[in-house]
């Protein structure tokens, strides 16, 4: 039975032997899934270098929605390891495997094992809009002023 604010999400495991647990929340009020690495071996980024790493399942997103992947602040914190496209976008329509794009931001090579935590999930409502191309668009306070403009 959902809960209200739940919603399913059909998963597949796509890496024979994979035994990781499904994404799954920290704690109750998490908003992203924690993901793992699905790895035979354990993978060394090097400082300054990025690799995919897989999580060993796809998703089907419904339409509409779409899967935030975003970085754990913890990694980010003490190994200045984070993703080079964040967040990185899992769209309804793919069904291939989720992997993350992981960079080492740091000044040592990073270890990640099989099972480690390296990105969580955020499920998102996508406005999809309808573009009105226009001579004009209509005056604000701010205008174009950007990057810093507002004093904040």
């Amino acid at each position: 039975m959902e809960e209200e604010g739940e919603m399913r999400i059909a998963i597949r495991r796509v890496r024979p032997g994979c035994d990781l647990p499904l994404p799954e929340y920290a704690s109750d009020g998490a908003a992203g899934a924690d993901l793992r690495a699905c790895l035979a071996e354990p993978l060394v980024i090097a400082a300054g270098a990025t690799a995919l790493v897989p999580t060993g399942f796809a998703i089907a997103v419904p339409a509409g929605w779409e899967a935030q992947i975003r970085p754990r602040s913890g990694l980010a914190l003490r190994h200045a390891v984070s993703l080079a496209n964040t967040p990185g976008t899992i769209d309804s329509d793919y069904r291939g495997e989720v992997q993350i794009i992981v960079i080492n931001h740091g000044q040592e090579p990073f270890k990640i094992e099989h099972g480690m935590r390296i990105a969580q999930l955020v499920v998102a409502p996508v406005a999809h809009v309808r573009w009105e191309e226009r001579e004009e668009l209509p005056e604000t306070t701010r205008g174009a002023g950007g990057f810093g403009s507002t004093g904040h």
